[in-house]
């Protein structure tokens, strides 16, 4: 049980971490090594560094200042959050299941598209990208997922007492689960066809497969994922905060590129620093009620 898991260990993750964890909280940063700031090969306009600093350096000392702190963090790929009947958010990963009363949102936005021919004509004509949001609209039908890892089988167990069947589509690769209880197809697939809605999925041995929906789950979830299952209101993919960080849910923050706007790394120290300490509020508030 902790008091508030922050999702992303990147600029804004960090440090709301920071914030809230020298505000008096417990804290746990669960990351998955996705973070775009990584890949950045040198950042000249961030105040302090003169000679510029590399996004992986950077990166790296994000998380060892939070380690100082003796903040956990945790190399996990969140698959799903949910609201427990004591109120509070249980965040399953592929490892765990953790508790805390509040979430932070520091994912950045990154949202993993297959390169398919077709799949951009038919998003919202049979493609979609959430179980829990879209699955009520494929009752009794037969449906394909899209993905080769944990996520790909967390959108399957949403829809498994809802649609006929499923099958995973790995799309080549390998799938990177095991003990999978459903049908798993690794072909390439060249295409997906359809007249006014997805029909069809076309393979690279020319064969095909019918079906009545897709829907898209590579690699992890993203914030705008979790959004959507949750109720949180979103705006193009962004997360729609307050000027505290706060989302429409109470408990809930987002922080960094996920809220949109200017995707620098300042702006997302701030914005992480506004979340860390507005969740430490909501903390003590709770504290103080009970």
């Amino acid at each position: 049980m902790y008091d508030i898991i922050i999702i992303g260990a990147g600029p804004a993750g960090i440090s709301a971490a920071i914030y809230a964890k020298r505000a008096g909280t417990n804290v746990l940063v669960l990351d998955n090594d996705n973070s775009e700031l990584i890949k950045a090969h040198k950042i000249d306009n961030y105040y302090g560094f003169p000679e510029g600093i590399s996004g992986s350096t950077l990166y790296d000392n994000g998380i060892q200042q939070a380690k100082n702190l003796e903040i956990d963090l945790k190399k996990e790929a969140v698959l799903n959050i949910k609201m427990n009947e004591n109120m509070c958010y249980d965040v399953k990963t592929s490892d765990n299941i953790y508790t805390s009363d509040s979430v932070i949102f520091a994912t950045g936005t990154k949202k993993a598209k297959p390169l398919i021919k077709g799949l951009n004509e038919f998003e919202g004509k049979g493609i979609s990208y959430c179980a829990i949001c879209d699955g009520f609209f494929y009752r009794k039908k037969d449906v394909v997922i899209i993905g080769d890892g944990d996520y790909a089988l967390s959108e399957a167990s949403d829809l498994v007492n809802i649609v006929n069947s499923i099958t995973i589509l790995t799309n080549g690769k390998e799938p990177g689960f095991e003990n999978c209880n459903y049908k798993v197809d690794k072909r390439p697939i060249t295409s997906i066809n359809g007249d006014m809605k997805v029909e069809e999925i076309e393979f690279s041995d020319g064969s095909t497969l019918k079906t009545d929906g897709i829907f898209i789950a590579i690699g992890s979830a993203g914030a705008s994922d979790f959004a959507k299952k949750m109720g949180i209101m979103t705006n193009n993919d962004n997360i729609k905060v307050n000027e505290h960080m706060e989302t429409n849910i109470k408990g809930v923050y987002a922080c960094g590129n996920i809220t949109g706007g200017l995707l620098q790394v300042n702006k997302a120290v701030y914005e992480g620093a506004v979340a860390g300490l507005s969740a430490a509020n909501y903390i003590k508030a709770k504290r103080k009620g009970a």
